[in-house]
């Protein structure tokens, strides 16, 4: 497990007078080597308010306060009420809200394949302009391919994705085994329902976090609108933007082509985030199981 991760920048903090809101002051060199050391932490990632050993400071004792737009951490060294928000991107600027709940990623592992007008194509391989195929048979073009990277030593299991087996959703879907992130939607009978509420703990579970390397990137396709698209053959939904385009490690890219974010409409399907909200029918065909409550089991503090 990870317990080190190093930083090729950092900056300089000041708060405004809004609540975890901090404005970028100044950009500083590196490098920066953080240390998971402090805390006492076992499984090599870690919390806000936890403590690491920064190299970079004197003293070397830092606090994580949280996290920047794109998940890169904000740290404040003790002794210091000076701020410091530690990045491997340079030229940051602008102000934004400190996020104090950790780094949570929408988006499909490496190497899922997308169906296209000629076969599949790589997900980390789209371009802007490919044509991709629509669950109904219809042929959309990608308008932006956002590329979120996760370090698993900040994130946990926040980062922690699905493993759908192949053939786990029926009729032989997937084609082959399917990674996605915890809150990606799947499409079944109509419904679009997140990945996490469909793990029967076989054939659909999380990837241990043991299997993950230190660093995961995981990618998101947009077309014009919220789309249904094949994943290893298995129908998903397309970029929808309630968790924002700010995560993504290009978004500048975003901004460079097309001057502002854009809203895009959710398709007309319920969408279910709980698994305790599947229709029995689908839980029944997925071998989903939900733990039994004991109502009269004593309550414990």
């Amino acid at each position: 497990m990870p317990t080190i991760e190093t930083y090729t920048s950092h900056y300089l903090l000041v708060p405004t007078a809004n609540p975890n809101e901090y404005t970028i002051l100044a950009e500083l060199p590196g490098p920066n080597t953080l240390s998971d050391t402090l805390d006492g932490t076992p499984d090599g990632f870690t919390a806000v308010n936890d403590e690491f050993a920064n190299s970079g400071a004197t003293p070397p004792d830092a606090t994580l306060l949280g996290f920047y737009t794109n998940g890169d951490p904000v740290f404040v060294n003790t002794g210091f009420t000076q701020v410091r928000l530690y990045s491997n991107t340079s030229g940051l600027t602008g102000t934004f809200t400190l996020n104090t709940s950790g780094t949570y990623a929408y988006c499909f592992g490496e190497g899922t394949r997308i169906a296209g007008h000629s076969g599949e194509k790589r997900v980390e391989n789209l371009q802007i302009g490919d044509v991709v195929r629509t669950a109904d048979g219809s042929r959309v073009r990608v308008k932006w391919i956002g590329r979120q990277t996760v370090h698993k030593l900040f994130s946990g299991p926040n980062m922690q994705p699905v493993r759908i087996r192949a053939g786990a959703l029926g009729g032989g879907v997937p084609h082959s085994d399917l990674t996605v992130t915890a809150d990606h939607g799947m499409v079944i009978d109509g419904l679009v329902i997140n990945a996490s509420a469909l793990i029967n703990g076989t054939t659909i579970d999380w990837v241990p976090m043991t299997e993950l390397p230190d660093r995961v990137t995981y990618f998101h396709v947009e077309t014009e609108a919220h789309d249904v698209i094949l994943a290893n053959g298995a129908p998903a939904e397309t970029f929808v933007d309630i968790p924002g385009r700010m995560a993504f490690d290009n978004y500048q890219e975003y901004l460079d082509l097309y001057g502002a974010e854009r809203i895009i409409p959710e398709m007309d399907r319920p969408r279910i985030s709980a698994q305790r909200l599947v229709p029995d029918h689908i839980k029944a065909r997925l071998g989903i199981v939900e733990p039994e409550v004991d109502w009269d089991a004593p309550l414990t503090a």
